[in-house]
C-alpha cells in the first residue's frame, strides 16, 4: 500500500538470507503521503495538526483491509515525529525522513505506543490496566498513544471502566481506536471520539497501485488482470496485495488474464457475455450450450450465475450512467458490449433478469445438483427474456392490431398471437357477480363499428360491472379496487356514473374517474357522488357469494362426514370445477365462470 515515496524495506524478496515477506507487509504504509484512497482523513488530520486542535480520541471504522491499524500507527507516528536535532518541535503530518521514533512505532516495539487487540482482550481487566499506565508521563516520546484493534470486542463492563479515562485523559494520552463493526460500539465511547471513515478504495485506484508494485517487484502482468484482482479485493487494499502475491506465484512469469480467473474460479468473461447475449434474445439452446461448456471446463455454477449478475448489474449501472463504461478496471470487451446492450434493452427487462438471478443463486446454493438447477435458472430468465413488460402489454393492448413487442434485448422474439382490441369483435368482460345497473348477468362490451375517417371507436359500456372489468383489463388495480369496495352504485347509464361512497373511501378518486373513463372509452364520462343509499359494494356481494357457497358446501352430507372425522376442520374456500363436457368450450368462449343453463355449477 505504500507509493514511491515510501521508505526503503531492508525485507526485500532477493536480499540475502532475508525471508519472504509478503506483499501487504511489504508495501505497508508509512507516512500519510503514502495512503490511497483515503484523502478526507488525510486533510482532517493535517488542518488539525497544523491549527492544534488535536482531540483525545480518534475511532477508525471502515471493511477489512482499507488501512485502520496502519493509520493508526502512522497516526502515532505524527504525533511523535521528532528529529534527532530537534528542527520539529510539534506533531505533523509531513514526516519525509525516519525520526528518531518512527521506526520503533512502525514496527510496534516503541514502549510509549501501546498496541492492543481487543479480540483478545475483552475483560475490564486489560481496561484497569490501561487507565492505571494512562497517569505516567511517556518515556522518551511526545505522547503516549494507546491502539486498541476491534474495539467493539470489549464487553460492556469493559467499555464502561473506559468513560472516564477516555473522557478526561492526560494531556500526554491519545488513544485511536479502530473497528469493522462501528454499530456495536456504545454510543457513549463515539461522542467522546472523533470518527474516521475509511472509504472502500476504488477499482482503478487500486489498479494503478498494483501496477506500480508489480513493477517494483519486476514482475509482468496483464491490465486486464489487474482489473481482475482489482474487482474481487472488493475495496481492501490488504486483500488486493494478497491475490496479487498469489497470482504472482500462481503465474511463474508474466501474469495473464485467464491465469487469474482460474486461481479465483471465475468464468471467462468473454463467455459469460456470450451467456448474457443468449438469454437477453432468448434463445434457451444457444444459452444451454453456452452454459455447459463452461461448466464442463471446470466453472461452477453459482459462479457464473453471480458473474452474469454482476455484468447485469453493470449493463444497468452503464444504462443510467453511461461514463462508467469508461472505467479501465473493465476489461475493452466488457465496455464496449455493456454500451451496446444497455442502448437496447430496457430498464424493466434488466430488473427482471437482476431479481431473477437473486433469487436463482439462493436456489442453486440449495440444490443438490447445482448444475440442473442453474440451467432452469436460465431458462426461466431466456423464456421472459422475449415477453412484453406489463407497461409494454397494455399499450399494445390499447392499440390496433396490437402484436407483441420485439424483445427489448434485441434478437429474434417468439410470435404472440395478435391482442384483441376495440375495433375487433365485441369484448366479453367475465363476471361472477350480479349486474349493476341493467347490464345482464353476462354483461358485453360491444364496440361499435370503426369510424370511416379513420378515428379510434368509442368503446360502448352498458353496465357497472363492465366498467369494474375494463380498470382490471386496464390493469389499473387502485381504481378498479376502488369501484368493488368503496362505492355503491345509485344509477349508471352509459357516460354517466352516479355513486355512493362508503365512509373509508378515498374523495380524492372521484376527481380521477371522469379522466380515466373518457380515456378508456373514447367518451365523456360524469361521475357523481350521491347522498342516497345505493346497492351494496360488489365486494360484498361477492363475499355474501362465497359465504352461501360454504354454507351449502357444509350442508352436503358427503362434506359434514368429512367434517366429522377430522374434528376442528372447516370449509375455507369453494371452487367451481370446469366441466368435462363439451358445453367447457361454450362457457370458456362466453366469458364466464357459470353455466349457459344458468345453475352455479359448484362442485367439491
Amino acid at each position: 500500500m505504500t507509493d514511491a515515496g515510501a521508505p526503503p524495506n531492508p525485507d526485500s524478496a532477493g536480499s540475502g538470507n532475508a525471508p519472504y515477506r509478503v506483499l501487504a507487509r511489504k508495501y505497508r504504509p508509512s507516512s500519510f503521503d503514502d495512503l490511497i484512497g483515503q484523502e478526507a482523513v488525510v486533510r482532517t488530520v493535517s488542518n488539525a495538526f497544523e491549527t492544534g486542535r488535536i482531540p483525545q480520541a480518534w475511532i477508525l471504522t471502515g471493511v477489512r483491509g482499507v488501512g485502520k491499524t496502519t493509520t493508526a500507527r502512522i497516526l502515532a507516528r505524527a504525533l511523535n515525529y521528532e528529529m534527532p536535532d530537534g528542527s520539529v518541535k510539534g506533531p505533523t503530518i509531513h514526516m519525509p525522513t525516519l525520526g528518531v521514533h518512527c521506526q520503533a512505532i512502525m514496527e510496534s516495539r516503541h514502549m510509549d505506543v501501546l498496541e492492543m487487540d481487543a479480540a483478545s482482550h475483552t475483560g475490564v481487566d486489560d481496561v484497569r490496566q490501561i487507565n492505571d499506565s494512562v497517569r505516567y508521563a511517556p518515556a522518551s516520546a511526545r505522547y503516549k498513544v494507546y491502539i486498541i484493534d476491534e474495539v467493539h470486542m470489549l464487553s460492556t463492563a469493559a467499555f464502561n471502566a473506559f468513560l472516564k479515562t477516555l473522557e478526561e485523559p492526560p494531556e500526554h494520552a491519545k488513544f485511536v481506536f479502530a473497528t469493522t463493526e462501528i454499530r456495536k460500539v456504545p454510543v457513549t465511547v463515539l461522542s467522546r471520539c472523533q470518527r474516521f471513515d475509511l472509504r472502500r478504495v476504488e477499482a482503478d485506484v487500486l489498479m494503478k497501485h498494483l501496477a506500480n508494485i508489480a513493477a517494483k517487484e519486476s514482475v509482468e502482468i496483464e491490465p486486464e488482470a489487474l482489473g481482475i484482482i482489482a474487482r474481487a479485493a472488493e475495496g481492501s487494499v490488504r486483500d488486493s496485495l494478497s491475490l496479487l502475491d498469489q497470482a504472482i506465484a500462481h503465474a511463474a512469469g508474466t501474469v495473464k488474464a485467464d491465469a487469474v480467473r482460474q486461481m479465483l474460479g471465475l468464468a471467462d468473461r468473454t463467455r459469460v457475455i456470450d451467456l448474457f447475449n443468449s438469454l437477453a434474445r432468448g434463445d434457451i439452446a444457444a444459452a444451454f450450450k453456452e452454459f455447459r461448456d463452461q461448466y464442463d471446463v471446470g466453472a461452477d455454477p453459482i459462479v457464473v450465475l453471480s458473474d452474469l449478475a454482476e455484468f447485469v448489474n453493470f449493463v444497468t449501472r452503464v444504462k443510467v450512467i453511461p461514463a462508467i463504461a469508461d472505467n479501465v478496471a473493465y476489461g475493452e470487451t466488457e465496455r464496449v458490449r455493456a454500451k451496446e446492450f444497455a442502448s437496447k434493452i430496457s430498464m424493466r427487462v434488466l430488473s427482471r433478469m437482476w431479481q431473477m438471478l437473486l433469487k436463482g443463486i439462493t436456489e442453486v446454493q440449495a440444490a443438490t445438483r447445482p448444475a440442473a438447477a442453474a440451467e432452469m435458472v436460465l431458462v426461466r430468465i431466456a423464456y421472459v427474456a422475449d415477453l412484453p413488460t406489463p407497461d409494454e402489454a397494455i399499450r399494445m393492448l390499447e392499440q390496433n392490431g396490437g402484436g407483441s413487442p420485439a424483445a427489448s434485448g434485441g434478437g429474434a422474439a417468439r410470435s404472440v398471437p395478435a391482442a384483441p382490441t376495440a375495433s375487433a369483435a365485441p369484448v366479453r368482460m367475465p363476471t361472477s357477480s350480479p349486474s349493476f345497473g341493467g347490464g345482464g348477468a353476462r354483461p358485453q362490451m360491444a364496440a361499435p363499428a370503426p369510424d370511416p375517417q379513420g378515428a379510434a371507436p368509442a368503446l360502448r359500456i352498458t353496465s357497472f360491472t363492465q366498467l369494474v372489468a375494463l380498470a382490471g383489463q386496464k390493469r389499473d388495480i387502485m381504481t378498479k379496487s376502488a369501484l368493488e369496495g368503496d362505492m355503491r352504485l345509485v344509477r349508471f347509464e352509459e357516460g354517466r356514473l352516479e355513486v355512493a361512497l362508503e365512509p373509508n373511501a378515498s374523495k380524492t378518486m372521484i376527481s380521477e374517474l371522469a379522466r380515466k373513463f373518457e380515456l378508456w372509452t373514447g367518451r365523456r364520462w360524469t361521475v357523481i357522488v350521491s347522498n342516497e343509499q345505493g346497492q351494496p359494494t360488489l365486494r360484498s356481494v361477492n363475499q355474501a357469494a362465497k359465504q352461501e357457497h360454504a354454507r351449502t358446501a357444509e350442508a352436503d352430507p358427503r362434506v359434514r362426514e368429512v367434517l366429522s372425522r377430522f374434528p376442528g376442520a372447516k370449509v375455507v374456500e369453494v371452487r367451481r370445477l370446469a366441466p368435462e363436457t363439451p358445453e367447457a368450450n361454450i362457457n370458456a368462449d362466453y366469458g364466464s365462470d357459470d353455466p349457459p343453463d344458468g345453475s352455479d355449477g359448484d362442485d367439491l
